[in-house]
């Protein structure tokens, strides 16, 4: 499962520069020219970082930073801002406004590419380990096998792929909706209660792996799934 960054930056030719050395590291892109467009982008698509210019028409990458911090949903978005400004001045404002990292340009292809992977080892370890672990919990993306109570557990893809996010994300509530455009895909007609059918499948799954009898899924009501400690039930 690659890692998707969204990169926004209103300069054509620095944008594609970013998007080529980010996908020939490996990472999947996700490209914006304005900052409405990369809000919009980042409420359908939940990439698992972005890259914000802080020049940027319709809304700037500072604004951006503001809003996306402000939800809930991205509060813990990695976001790394770009900008011309290098005085310290600048960049305390922009890392006061909730950005992880700040980068000065002109930059190198390389530095770029350390940045974004240090900041991932910090905040999302197991994007750059392709291991997810969450207490008694572990997924190998890699080997695509999950263990619980040591346990093997046989999911099926759209099981695998929801457990994957889920435990990206401990304590985190997926609505429905959200879960249906990142598991089955954006724009696909699907009914939410599909959703629902196969989390319970997911559920009964870890609960024949667990001795203890555990669920550590939670289902919010009007709100949708999310991870959180083991509860015997």
């Amino acid at each position: 499962m690659k890692t998707n960054i969204l990169i926004a930056d209103d300069e054509p030719n620095q944008l594609e520069l970013m998007v080529y050395n980010l996908e020939t590291s490996g990472f999947g892109t996700i490209k914006a020219r304005d900052g409405k467009n990369a809000l919009q982008l980042i409420e359908d698509h939940s990439p698992d970082l972005v890259i914000l210019d802080w020049m940027m028409p319709n809304m700037s990458g500072i604004d951006l930073c503001r809003t996306l911090r402000s939800r809930s949903e991205t509060k813990q978005l990695p976001i790394i801002i770009l900008s011309a400004r290098s005085d310290d001045s600048d960049k305390s404002l922009g890392l006061d406004t909730g950005a992880d990292d700040y980068i000065s340009k002109p930059f190198s292809p390389k530095e770029l590419i350390s940045r974004v992977n240090a900041l991932l080892r910090r905040s999302r370890p197991a994007l750059i380990n392709n291991i997810l672990e969450h207490e008694n919990l572990k997924i190998s993306l890699n080997e695509m096998t999950v263990t619980y109570f040591d346990k093997n557990v046989k999911l099926g893809p759209k099981e695998f792929k929801l457990l994957t996010l889920l435990m990206e994300r401990p304590g985190h509530i997926f609505s429905r909706g959200k879960l249906l455009d990142m598991v089955w895909g954006h724009g696909v007609y699907v009914e939410e209660r599909t959703v629902d059918v196969h989390m319970s499948r997911l559920r009964k799954a870890l609960k024949t792996a667990s001795d203890e009898n555990t669920d550590p899924i939670r289902t919010v009501r009007d709100g949708g799934y999310g991870l959180f400690t083991n509860k015997i039930i």
